[in-house]
């Protein structure tokens, strides 16, 4: 016990104490500045908007700001948009990201498929809707004629012609629907 007591208090401790102390501050400076430079940290890039630049020039602008990118398989047509046109992308628009983030890019497909006008005549205008939009149509224009079926489908129409179910439109078309006012016709 006496020979730990001297120990304790002798010169030697105290040094091997003072360099377990500069080592374990040495130790955290290094780890504290070393994971900062890693990490990047407070060092960011905005995202450029992207809207309707074609894969090569969104491929440029990304690689210039040391961006990477990734490509999402798109169904969603937008007629608005060319073809192969970025529609969207995440992290949107003015958002800040570190280097070599990847942006995850959705396109506008080359083309669309015509879909089936469903059978939606004698159904009522909420069912209608909801099947037509199922299918990738728009609800257009709503117009109403004498007949006892209130909000009950008479007629589909597309650029102002009746178009029967089982013809085929291009995806995302308007197509405008005829229902029933509820009030019995007049007859002549």
């Amino acid at each position: 016990m006496l020979h730990f007591l001297r120990f304790l208090f002798s010169r030697s401790f105290y040094w091997n104490l003072l360099l377990v102390l500069i080592g374990i501050a040495l130790f955290l400076l290094l780890t504290f500045y070393g994971l900062s430079w890693h990490t990047r940290q407070g060092r960011f890039i905005e995202v450029p908007d992207l809207t309707a630049k074609s894969i090569a020039e969104a491929a440029i602008i990304l690689d210039d700001k040391n961006l990477a990118y990734e490509v999402i398989d798109s169904a969603r047509f937008n007629p608005e948009f060319l073809p192969f046109a970025v529609i969207e992308h995440l992290p949107k628009a003015g958002e800040q990201v570190k280097k070599n983030r990847k942006i995850y890019l959705t396109l506008n497909p080359a083309n669309y498929n015509d879909v089936r006008i469903p059978d939606v005549i004698q159904v009522t205008r909420r069912s209608a809707e909801s099947t037509l939009r199922a299918v990738g149509l728009e609800i257009g224009e709503i117009s109403y004629l004498d007949n006892i079926g209130k909000d009950m489908v008479l007629q589909l129409r597309y650029d102002n012609a009746p178009i029967a179910p089982g013809e085929k439109l291009p995806k995302t078309s308007r197509v405008d629907l005829v229902l029933g006012n509820g009030k019995k016709p007049i007859e002549d």
